[in-house]
């Protein structure tokens, strides 16, 4: 028998990232785009672990991502005023159930943009 306390295991929650990629080869981005930035609900039983899978994810998917912000689970966007629609939730709780990252929204970049601005992202 072992002295050692079970660890207790956290459990998944979904946090929502939006994530700036720009070009490289083979990405699938549109001809001319600068880059996309793109919505994303992460399953992780933190943000971290949230953030490092959609990370690794996107890079096997041929996307270069340069930047990503959290902005929580449902329970912290809606302390910061955000109103979640039932389609969002629907995209959340199959991330969590199949413990997975869904790309909720993909808009490229134009003329050089190079930042997305979230108010042009439904959050």
């Amino acid at each position: 028998m072992s002295d050692k306390p079970e660890k207790t295991k956290k459990p998944q929650q979904v946090f929502t990232l939006l994530v700036q990629v720009g070009r490289k080869t083979d990405d699938g981005l549109p001809d001319g785009a600068t880059g996309a930035g793109l919505m994303c609900y992460a399953s992780g039983v933190d943000e971290a672990e949230a953030v490092r899978e959609t990370v690794a994810l996107l890079k096997q998917a041929d996307l270069a991502p340069l930047e990503v912000t959290g902005y929580g689970t449902a329970d912290d966007r809606r302390e910061q005023g955000h109103e979640i629609t039932a389609e969002e939730l629907e995209l959340m709780e199959r991330a969590l159930q199949e413990n997975s990252v869904v790309v909720a929204q993909f808009t490229p970049f134009f003329d050089g943009e190079e930042t997305a601005d979230p108010d042009d992202l439904v959050l």
